[in-house]
């Protein structure tokens, strides 16, 4: 047996995703895990388990290993828990909507008269943008009547596999269909999901009240009914938030049990807007974007996974708009504002016109868009720009080449080492990059090389613990360290090439030597492949990189600035911190003046360069981009159309003049002012 005392450092603790990734990697291993916090003790391969210890940022938690394999298990924990356990993603959720977690949950019925009469408003919280107006419908989940009968203990067993498994596939259909609608993070709400469902705990519990002669769905009701309220009652949000998502999966299993069919509420034939106390993820993603148009809940908050799905589909959402909003009878007409939280109920004539006018105007704008995706991004005295796309798979693929992408600007490639015990085969990685390469059609692909450490640990990847992963060994600068790790996806990239237009970027690039490191090996493998010359570029992320631009211009073939990561590093913000994601802005101008020099340093050694970040659909940061020179914007899938229509209803001419001014603003808040 051994022991080990660790303190978690990641911002928000053991929550539901850092949790997931955590009992992930014990489940690897033989050994009984146990871990203990304070006078709590958890199973290490229980999710549940794990998440009522209640660990936040900056607790200290002690792991007792036991078994054959002990040693390998208190390296790989240690491991992960030194790199972050994956927080990242989680906090890029909520730092993407900076404005809407600072907003204030309003009190309940506040700005609203008693009477709910004509032109009065409702004050939520904006969830999800965009306008919806239409009749209300109270979406009311189906009261479940749980039998008590009992019929032996191997025949509820059976049927609570059967529902299991059921809710289990239901789960693997809603995480298909946020892939489907290029939402890759969304999707992963459905995997702590079905993390809820296949826990060991969990299971034992319910089995147990099984043999005591409870029926499935009693032994199952009490047994969520009892986990939710130990998460419900922890003192961190984040931690207690959960019970909704035990709840949900609680609610899908049992409905099944008590042969409640598919337990979902009837909708009109006419589109409405849904109005609750709340939604479970899971109501968020089964809605039938045909018939709901909007929807508005009493409690909930902007970051919660509802809001996030409702901003995935598109679907304008106003959320913790108070009790109140139960009130409103169904038909009852309103207008269901996204941008400002503002729901306004039986609208005059005059109200109703304008907020029409406005949606129409949208629709309109978001119809033209799509429907010119296929022509060029040129402005209107005729500089031409490419617009690409940022994709995490073959999918997404599909869907960049559907929406008009002249090809891929950033390919990460991280989906296929994340969420698994070892690293995918040679030949695993090589079929799926020949895969999307041919999807594209002969587009060019760039293929960033992969880019974990900081906030994206691997549990087969061993990395000493760090005071500061984010300034640690990660990106190009980890895999040089593991040549193996490195060699294996190179040869895979290379082998693909000769299905499509490949190229390679390395990630983190912060001085020369590392970059002709990299190139030497590319080169190495390709002459031993006999493959065809690819084009190797690095991404400008650390201001190192592009101070120096001139010295790398000479020797690569493209820069591509993740102004993410950039503005993170020049303005010493983490991009992810909650009260700091709404500052780190990339269109300071100190972030700006490095774009400029890396555009000037390229275009004088006749080498091109891409903006691969959020700020590439930045509607305010499109036109300085093109100003400053910029060649190429690479952007989520949903975002190509309105890029490429908003180039061109620009002029270079007058982009520049704006850059220019751009560089000798003092703060970001100036530059939007422009």
């Amino acid at each position: 047996m051994q022991e080990l005392d660790l303190l978690i450092q990641n911002p928000t603790g053991l929550h539901a995703r850092p949790a997931k990734i955590f009992v992930n990697t014990a489940k690897q291993f033989k050994a009984d895990i146990r871990v203990f916090h304070g006078e709590k003790k958890a199973n290490a391969k229980s999710l549940i388990s794990m998440l009522t210890l209640g660990v936040e940022s900056g607790s200290q938690i002690r792991i007792v290993v036991d078994g054959e394999d002990e040693q390998g298990a208190l390296e790989a924990l240690h491991g992960i828990v030194a790199s972050g356990l994956g927080e990242g993603e989680l906090l890029e959720d909520s730092a993407a909507e900076p404005a809407l977690a600072q907003e204030r949950k309003p009190d309940l019925g506040e700005g609203v008269a008693a009477d709910l009469s004509t032109g009065q408003q409702l004050r939520g919280v904006a969830a999800a943008p965009g306008i919806a107006i239409g009749p209300v419908f109270q979406y009311k989940k189906t009261v479940l009547e749980i039998e008590e009968t009992f019929s032996g203990s191997s025949e509820e067993q059976n049927r609570l596999q059967g529902a299991i498994e059921t809710a289990r596939g239901q789960l693997t259909m809603l995480r298909k269909r946020m892939l489907a609608e290029a939402a890759a993070s969304e999707a992963d709400i459905f995997d702590v999901h079905l993390e809820l469902l296949d826990d060991p705990e969990l299971l034992d519990a319910v089995l147990v009240k099984i043999e005591g002669r409870q029926s499935a769905a009693q032994a199952w009701q009490s047994t969520i009914e009892t986990r939710a309220k130990i998460l419900s009652s922890l003192d961190d949000p984040l931690l207690a938030a959960r019970s909704a998502d035990l709840h949900d999966i609680g609610y899908r299993v049992l409905r099944l049990l008590v042969s409640a069919g598919d337990g979902e509420v009837r909708l009109p034939d006419h589109p409405v807007i849904l109005v609750a106390d709340d939604l479970s993820p899971s109501d968020t993603a089964s809605l039938d974007k045909r018939k709901v148009i909007g929807f508005c809940t009493a409690s909930g908050g902007p970051t919660s996974h509802s809001a996030i799905i409702a901003r995935a589909l598109a679907l304008p959402a106003v959320v913790s708009a108070g009790e109140r909003v139960l009130a409103l009878a169904n038909q009852t007409t309103v207008i269901l504002d996204g941008d400002t939280g503002i729901v306004t109920l039986e609208p005059d004539a005059g109200a109703l016109a304008q907020a029409q006018a406005t949606q129409q105007q949208k629709q309109t704008r978001r119809a033209e868009a799509e429907k010119s995706a296929f022509e060029p991004a040129i402005t209107q005295d005729g500089h031409r720009l490419e617009v690409v796309a940022n994709i995490g798979g073959l999918a997404d693929a599909q869907q960049a080449r559907e929406s008009g992408a002249e090809g891929v600007g950033l390919l990460r490639t991280e989906f296929l080492f994340l969420d698994r015990a070892q690293a995918p085969t040679e030949q695993e990685q090589f079929e799926v990059y020949r895969d999307i390469a041919q999807a594209l059609q002969n587009r060019p692909v760039i293929v960033r090389t992969l880019d974990i450490g900081g906030d994206k640990p691997l549990p087969y990847v061993k990395v000493a613990p760090e005071q500061n992963p984010f300034l640690g060994e990660r990106g190009l600068r980890l895999c040089l360290a593991r040549p193996e790790l490195f060699r294996e996806q190179l040869r895979a990239i290379l082998r693909a090439a000769a299905y499509g237009s490949l190229r390679i970027m390395f990630p983190m690039v912060a001085d020369v030597s590392e970059w002709r490191a990299a190139r030497d090996l590319v080169e190495e493998l390709r002459a031993g492949l006999n493959a065809p010359m690819v084009e190797l570029g690095i991404m400008i992320e650390i201001p190192s990189a592009a101070l120096i631009a001139d010295a790398f211009a000479g020797e690569v073939d493209f820069f591509s600035i993740g102004t993410n990561d950039l503005t993170q590093y020049t303005l010493a913000m983490d991009r992810m911190h909650p009260s700091l994601a709404g500052k780190s802005d990339g269109l300071h101008p100190a972030v700006l003046r490095l774009i400029a020099a890396t555009v000037t340093a390229a275009h004088k050694a006749g080498k091109w360069v891409g903006v691969c970040g959020e700020l590439a659909s930045d509607p305010l940061a499109v036109p300085i981009l093109i100003g400053l020179g910029v060649d190429e914007l690479s952007v989520s899938v949903p975002a190509i159309p309105v890029v490429k229509a908003q180039i061109r209803s620009l002029k270079i001419s007058q982009s520049q003049s704006l850059a220019q001014r751009a560089l000798h603003c003092a703060t970001a808040q100036e530059v939007r002012a422009l």
